[in-house]
Protein backbone atom coordinates (compact mmCIF):
# COMPACT_ATOMS: atom_id res chain seq x y z
CA UNK A 1 0.00 0.00 0.00
CA UNK A 2 1.57 3.66 -0.71
CA UNK A 3 0.76 6.70 0.89
CA UNK A 4 0.49 9.38 -0.98
CA UNK A 5 0.22 13.13 0.21
CA UNK A 6 -0.69 16.18 -1.90
CA UNK A 7 1.09 19.08 -1.41
CA UNK A 8 -2.05 21.44 -0.45
CA UNK A 9 -2.86 18.26 2.26
CA UNK A 10 0.67 18.51 3.77
CA UNK A 11 0.41 22.43 4.20
CA UNK A 12 -2.99 22.42 5.35
CA UNK A 13 -2.45 20.07 8.42
CA UNK A 14 1.46 21.64 8.99
CA UNK A 15 -0.93 25.39 9.20
CA UNK A 16 -3.09 23.51 11.81
CA UNK A 17 -0.39 22.49 13.65
CA UNK A 18 1.07 25.68 13.74
CA UNK A 19 -1.40 27.42 15.63
CA UNK A 20 -1.90 24.58 18.05
CA UNK A 21 -1.27 25.52 21.73
CA UNK A 22 -1.17 23.69 25.25
CA UNK A 23 -4.27 24.57 26.91
CA UNK A 24 -3.51 27.30 28.96
CA UNK A 25 -3.73 27.16 33.33
CA UNK A 26 -5.56 29.29 34.49
CA UNK A 27 -4.55 32.66 35.40
CA UNK A 28 -3.32 33.80 39.06
CA UNK A 29 -5.81 35.40 40.94
CA UNK A 30 -5.07 39.47 40.54
CA UNK A 31 -2.45 40.35 43.52
CA UNK A 32 -4.08 42.87 46.12
CA UNK A 33 -2.74 46.71 45.94
CA UNK A 34 -0.22 47.07 48.05
CA UNK A 35 -0.24 47.48 51.70
CA UNK A 36 1.99 50.27 52.92
CA UNK A 37 3.25 49.99 56.59
CA UNK A 38 4.55 52.12 58.99
CA UNK A 39 7.46 51.48 61.08
CA UNK A 40 5.99 49.62 64.80
CA UNK A 41 9.17 51.57 65.96
CA UNK A 42 8.49 55.33 66.80
CA UNK A 43 12.00 56.38 66.37
CA UNK A 44 11.84 55.50 62.67
CA UNK A 45 8.19 56.39 62.00
CA UNK A 46 9.19 60.36 60.69
CA UNK A 47 11.36 58.21 57.89
CA UNK A 48 10.58 58.92 54.36
CA UNK A 49 9.91 55.24 53.67
CA UNK A 50 8.12 52.48 54.78
CA UNK A 51 8.54 49.65 56.88
CA UNK A 52 7.38 46.89 54.53
CA UNK A 53 5.16 46.80 51.80
CA UNK A 54 2.92 43.49 51.02
CA UNK A 55 1.57 42.54 47.52
CA UNK A 56 -0.27 39.80 47.66
CA UNK A 57 1.42 36.94 49.65
CA UNK A 58 4.87 39.02 49.22
CA UNK A 59 6.00 40.84 51.89
CA UNK A 60 8.79 43.70 51.32
CA UNK A 61 11.12 44.69 54.54
CA UNK A 62 12.95 47.76 53.52
CA UNK A 63 16.55 47.91 54.53
CA UNK A 64 17.07 47.57 58.24
CA UNK A 65 20.26 48.74 60.34
CA UNK A 66 21.41 46.97 63.79
CA UNK A 67 19.87 50.16 65.80
CA UNK A 68 18.94 49.32 69.56
CA UNK A 69 14.97 49.54 68.93
CA UNK A 70 12.90 52.51 69.76
CA UNK A 71 16.30 54.51 68.97
CA UNK A 72 18.33 55.88 66.42
CA UNK A 73 21.53 54.02 67.70
CA UNK A 74 23.31 51.29 66.86
CA UNK A 75 24.15 48.57 68.93
CA UNK A 76 28.01 49.08 69.95
CA UNK A 77 30.71 46.61 68.76
CA UNK A 78 30.52 46.80 64.95
CA UNK A 79 29.88 44.15 62.60
CA UNK A 80 29.23 41.36 64.96
CA UNK A 81 26.25 43.15 66.99
CA UNK A 82 25.29 44.76 64.49
CA UNK A 83 24.56 42.19 62.27
CA UNK A 84 22.97 40.40 64.63
CA UNK A 85 20.76 43.35 65.65
CA UNK A 86 19.84 44.13 62.37
CA UNK A 87 18.62 40.55 61.97
CA UNK A 88 16.27 40.56 64.93
CA UNK A 89 15.16 43.56 64.07
CA UNK A 90 13.75 41.96 60.64
CA UNK A 91 12.57 39.06 63.03
CA UNK A 92 10.38 41.41 64.52
CA UNK A 93 9.36 42.93 61.41
CA UNK A 94 8.26 40.01 59.83
CA UNK A 95 6.60 38.35 62.62
CA UNK A 96 4.82 41.32 62.98
CA UNK A 97 3.32 40.68 59.44
CA UNK A 98 2.42 37.39 60.17
CA UNK A 99 5.96 35.38 58.62
CA UNK A 100 9.18 34.07 60.09
CA UNK A 101 13.18 34.08 59.27
CA UNK A 102 11.98 30.81 57.55
CA UNK A 103 9.74 32.83 54.80
CA UNK A 104 12.28 35.22 53.94
CA UNK A 105 13.23 34.24 49.93
CA UNK A 106 15.80 36.72 49.17
CA UNK A 107 18.30 39.66 51.00
CA UNK A 108 19.94 42.29 50.18
CA UNK A 109 23.21 42.61 52.27
CA UNK A 110 24.97 45.94 52.02
CA UNK A 111 28.28 46.12 53.73
CA UNK A 112 30.32 49.29 54.76
CA UNK A 113 33.22 47.32 54.10
CA UNK A 114 33.13 44.40 52.02
CA UNK A 115 36.48 43.05 53.90
CA UNK A 116 33.32 42.42 56.74
CA UNK A 117 31.50 39.85 54.32
CA UNK A 118 32.56 36.88 56.34
CA UNK A 119 32.33 37.98 59.45
CA UNK A 120 28.34 38.80 58.30
CA UNK A 121 28.08 35.46 56.99
CA UNK A 122 29.14 33.63 60.42
CA UNK A 123 26.13 35.87 62.18
CA UNK A 124 23.95 34.91 58.64
CA UNK A 125 24.35 31.43 58.95
CA UNK A 126 23.20 31.56 62.75
CA UNK A 127 20.13 32.95 61.59
CA UNK A 128 19.45 31.28 58.70
CA UNK A 129 19.56 27.43 58.01
CA UNK A 130 20.15 25.94 54.10
CA UNK A 131 18.06 26.33 51.87
CA UNK A 132 19.73 29.40 52.40
CA UNK A 133 17.44 32.11 50.79
CA UNK A 134 18.56 33.68 47.21
CA UNK A 135 21.17 36.70 48.46
CA UNK A 136 23.07 39.32 46.81
CA UNK A 137 25.73 40.98 48.83
CA UNK A 138 27.42 44.18 47.77
CA UNK A 139 30.17 46.86 49.21
CA UNK A 140 29.05 50.24 49.62
CA UNK A 141 30.46 53.90 50.49
CA UNK A 142 28.91 54.67 53.44
CA UNK A 143 25.59 53.20 55.56
CA UNK A 144 23.14 55.68 57.17
CA UNK A 145 24.67 56.62 61.20
CA UNK A 146 27.56 55.18 60.13
CA UNK A 147 26.31 51.78 59.96
CA UNK A 148 28.14 48.27 59.03
CA UNK A 149 25.55 46.80 57.81
CA UNK A 150 22.01 47.52 56.24
CA UNK A 151 19.78 44.28 55.28
CA UNK A 152 16.88 44.32 53.19
CA UNK A 153 14.70 40.97 52.63
CA UNK A 154 11.65 39.72 50.91
CA UNK A 155 8.92 37.23 52.68
CA UNK A 156 6.48 34.85 51.37
CA UNK A 157 3.14 35.31 54.33
CA UNK A 158 1.89 32.10 54.55
CA UNK A 159 -0.26 33.24 57.39
CA UNK A 160 -3.73 34.17 56.46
Amino acid sequence: MRLTIRPFTLALASASLIGCKAPRPPSPPVSSAPQFFLAGDTALRGMPFSEAVQVGNLLIISGQIGNVPGKLELVPGGIGPESRQVLENIRVILERYGASLKDVVKCTIFLADIGEWGAFNAVYREVFAPPYPARSALGSSGLVLGARTEVECMAVVTES
